[in-house]
C-alpha cells in the first residue's frame, strides 16, 4: 500500500508544483542548475541558519541581530525568488545582485553607525540615516511582494502613507494627528525596535526561525513518512479510513510546519486519491485535507509559527499558550473526524484492507524513535527552558536520535540540507514579520491602533457579542488576503484591544483573533487551502471551500465559547503571566464539566451536519439535535442540562429507528 501511495505521489509531482505555484506565492522559486550561483545560495542559507543557532547562546544587541536577520533573509529572497512568475528561473538576473547588496547595506550601515545612533544622536536620524532607512523599507517591501504577493505590500503602503497625510485638513477629525516629517517616520521604522525590527521580527529571530529549522531536521529524518505510516496503521482500516488518515497526518504535519497550502498539496497527494478510491466525493476529499491542514496551526505542541508571536506579543509564556490551545484544538479535530466518520457510515464507505496497510509495530520499530525529539521539546517547555534553547537542544537531539536506525540516519549531507531547507522555509515568515513592522511602526507613532479600537467598540454599540462578530469579520477579511502570521499580528494590534474594553483577558482576546485569521484559509470566497485541495482532487474550488467550512464548523463556534467561559482553555486566564512550569489551573471539576459537555456537543453537532448517527436523521431531528448540541457547547449549567436532555432524546430516537 505504501508503495502504491508513493507511486501516486510521483505521478502527481508536476501537477502538485503547478497547484502550489497557483495558490501559494512562496513556492514560485528559481530552478537553478548546478553552478556557482546555486552553491552560493546554499552557503548563504546554511550560514543564515548557523547565525541563528549562534545568537541563541551569544546574542547581539537587539537592533543589530534583527537587522541582520532581515538583511540576509531579504538577500536570499532576491536570489531565490524571481521578480515575477513569468521571469526566467534558470539563472540569477544581474539586478538581483543589486537588490541583495542593497539589503545587506541596510544592516551594514546600522552596524557601522550603531554606537553613534544609540549614544551620540539618541535615535534622532540624520540625512544618511534617512537614506538608508528609505532604502531598507523599499528592500523589505520588494522582498515581501515576491514571497507573499501584493496584498500585504499594498496594506503596508497604505499605512505608510497615513502619517504623511494625517495632519491635512481633509482628514476626518478622528484620524487627525500632529504633522510628521520624513525623519520622524523613517526613523521610527529603521532606527528603533518599533518598526521593521519590531517584536514580530524579534519573535522571528529568536523563536520562529529555530522551530522552522527543527521542522526541517525532522523532515530530513523522515518524520513525514512516520506520520503518514502511523496514521495508516492506526486508522486506515476503520470506517472511512483514508479520510481519518488525512486528518491525523495533516494535523501533525500542520502543527510542525504551519504552511496550510503546502501541507494540503504535499500530504493530499496521497490521501486525496485514497479517499476518492473508497467512495468519498472529490469535493469532500479536498475539503477534508484542507480543514485538517489549516487546523494544524492551532494544534500544540508547536502550532506553526503564530503562537510564538502570540507569546512575544502578550507576554504569556509559550507553554501556557500551548496548554490553553489544547482542548479547543482537540474539539476542532474531533468535529472533523466525526463528520468524516458519520459520512462514511451514511454511505457505507469501508476502510483499506488491513493486509494492505503498514503494521503499527513495524512502523514504530523503524521510525518510532523519531517521536522522542517532540517528547523532549514538550519536556523542555514544561520545565521552563527558554524557548530558543529548547528548540536548539531539540535539533541536536533529533540528529542524535536519527542515528538509531538506518531508515532515519542523518549524515553530513542531510544535516547540510536541513540547515539550507530551514533557512529557505523561514524566509516567508521573516518577510511577513518585517513588512508588518511598517504597520506596527505607524500604529505606535500615530496611535492609530487606539482609533481603530475605539471605532470597533463604537460600532459594537456596547455589546460584547456584536464586538466579537465585528472582530471575527475583520480577522477573516485580513486572513483571506494575508498569510496567517501578518493577519494575526495586525488584528492583534488593532482589533484584539477592543475586547479588553469588555474585560476579556488578553490571552483569550488574542486566541480569538488567532483562530479566525487562520480559518480564513478555508472560508470562501478566498479559501486558498481549500482551492489547493480542490486542485489535487479535481473538484470544484468553491464547493470544496463551502464543504471545508462545514467540516471546520466547530472551529468557528469554539472561540465564542471560550470568550464567554475561559475555563474551556483549562487555565486561569486572569493569572497567565507565569512560567510554563506553573500553569494556573481553575477548579478540576469545572474543567471536567466543560470537557465532557463540549465534547458531546461537538459530536452531536457533527451528526446533525451530516444527518447521520447510527441511522439517517429526519430533517426536523437534525435541527433539534443541532440546537441541543449548541446548548451543550455553551459552558453553562442550565444550557448543559437542557442540551443533554435534547441530545439524549434525539439519539434514542435514532437508535430506535435503526
Amino acid at each position: 500500500m505504501t508503495g502504491q501511495v508513493n507511486q501516486d505521489s510521483q505521478m502527481l509531482g508536476s501537477r502538485e508544483q503547478e497547484i502550489l505555484e497557483k495558490y501559494d506565492r512562496e513556492s514560485v522559486t528559481r530552478q537553478l542548475k548546478r553552478g556557482w550561483g546555486k552553491r552560493l545560495i546554499s552557503v548563504i542559507a546554511v550560514f543564515y541558519s548557523l547565525f541563528h543557532l549562534y545568537i541563541t547562546f551569544y546574542p547581539l544587541p537587539t537592533l543589530l541581530q534583527r537587522s541582520i536577520h532581515v538583511a540576509v533573509g531579504c538577500a536570499l529572497i532576491f536570489l531565490i525568488y524571481p521578480a515575477a512568475k513569468r521571469s526566467r528561473r534558470d539563472h540569477i538576473v544581474w539586478y538581483e545582485w543589486l537588490w541583495g547588496a542593497a539589503a545587506l547595506a541596510g544592516a551594514a550601515y546600522l552596524m557601522y553607525q550603531y554606537q553613534a545612533i544609540m549614544t551620540v544622536r539618541g535615535g534622532i536620524p540624520n540625512s544618511e540615516d534617512i537614506v538608508f532607512a528609505v532604502l531598507t523599507v523599499l528592500v523589505v517591501l520588494e522582498a515581501a511582494r515576491r514571497i507573499t504577493g501584493w496584498v500585504l505590500v499594498l496594506f503596508a503602503l497604505l499605512f505608510l502613507l497615513y502619517p504623511f497625510i494625517s495632519s491635512m485638513e481633509f482628514m476626518p477629525d478622528r484620524l487627525l494627528t500632529r504633522p510628521y516629517d520624513i525623519g520622524d517616520i523613517f526613523g521610527q521604522l529603521y532606527l528603533k525596535t518599533e518598526g521593521l525590527y519590531s517584536s514580530a521580527t524579534g519573535a522571528s529571530v529568536t523563536f520562529i526561525f529555530l522551530f522552522i529549522l527543527f521542522g526541517a531536521f525532522l523532515g530530513k529524518s523522515g518524520m513525514g513518512q512516520l506520520f503518514n505510516d502511523l496514521a495508516l496503521a492506526i486508522a486506515g482500516d476503520k470506517q472511512g479510513g483514508p479520510a481519518k488518515v488525512a486528518v491525523i497526518s495533516s494535523g501533525f504535519m500542520g502543527s510542525i510546519n504551519g504552511a496550510a497550502v503546502a501541507n494540503v498539496v504535499s500530504t493530499g497527494a496521497f490521501t486525496i486519491p485514497l479517499m476518492k478510491k473508497i467512495g468519498y466525493h472529490k469535493n469532500f476529499a479536498g475539503a477534508v485535507e484542507a480543514s485538517a491542514s489549516v487546523g494544524g496551526q492551532i494544534l500544540p505542541p508547536i502550532m506553526g509559527a503564530s503562537a510564538f508571536i502570540m507569546a512575544e506579543t502578550t507576554g504569556v509564556s509559550y507553554g501556557t499558550i500551548a496548554l490553553a490551545a489544547l482542548f479547543p484544538a482537540i474539539l476542532y479535530y474531533l468535529g472533523v473526524i466525526a463528520q468524516v466518520h458519520f459520512r462514511a457510515g451514511k454511505r457505507n464507505l469501508k476502510g483499506i484492507p488491513r493486509d494492505q496497510l503498514p503494521q503499527l509495530k513495524a512502523v514504530m520499530k523503524a521510525r518510532g524513535h523519531m517521536l522522542l525529539p517532540i517528547v523532549a521539546l514538550v519536556y523542555f517547555l514544561i520545565q521552563s527552558v527558554p524557548i530558543g534553547y529548547a528548540a536548539t537542544y531539540t535539533i541536536g537531539i533529533t540528529v542524535l536520535i536519527s542515528q538509531l536506525r538506518r531508515e532515519t540516519r542523518m549524515g553530513i549531507k542531510d544535516i547540510w540540507a536541513a540547515l539550507e531547507d530551514g533557512a529557505r522555509q523561514a524566509l516567508p515568515v521573516m518577510a511577513a514579520c518585517a513588512v508588518v513592522g511598517i504597520v506596527i511602526g505607524v500604529v505606535n507613532l500615530t496611535s492609530f491602533g487606539t482609533v481603530m479600537t475605539s471605532s470597533i467598540v463604537t460600532l459594537g454599540a456596547g455589546s460584547l457579542l456584536l464586538t466579537l462578530i465585528l472582530t471575527m469579520l475583520a480577522s477573516m477579511v485580513l486572513g483571506m488576503g494575508l498569510p496567517s502570521i501578518p493577519a494575526y499580528i495586525i488584528t492583534a494590534t488593532m482589533a484584539a484591544p477592543a475586547l479588553a474594553v469588555f474585560d476579556v483577558p488578553v490571552l483569550v482576546a488574542h486566541m480569538f483573533v488567532f483562530y479566525f485569521g487562520i480559518f480564513a484559509n478555508i472560508t470562501p470566497p478566498v479559501a486558498l487551502a481549500a482551492f489547493a485541495g480542490a486542485g489535487i482532487a479535481g473538484g470544484d474550488p468553491m464547493k470544496t471551500g463551502w464543504q471545508s467550512l462545514r467540516l471546520a464548523l466547530a472551529g468557528f463556534i469554539v472561540p465564542f465559547m471560550f470568550v464567554y467561559n475561559p475555563n474551556m482553555l483549562m487555565i486561569d486566564v486572569t493569572d497567565v503571566a507565569v512560567t510554563a512550569r506553573t500553569f494556573p489551573l481553575p477548579d478540576i471539576w469545572v474543567i471536567v464539566s466543560v470537557v465532557v459537555t463540549a465534547t458531546i456537543g461537538v459530536l452531536g453537532l457533527s451528526a446533525a451536519v451530516e444527518g447521520y448517527f447510527k441511522n439517517t436523521f429526519a430533517g426536523w431531528q437534525r435541527i433539534i439535535l443541532a440546537a441541543g448540541s449548541l446548548l451543550l457547547i455553551v459552558p453553562e449549567h442550565v444550557t448543559d442540562l437542557v442540551g443533554v436532555v435534547i441530545v439524549s432524546f434525539i439519539v434514542w430516537l435514532n437508535y430506535r429507528n435503526k
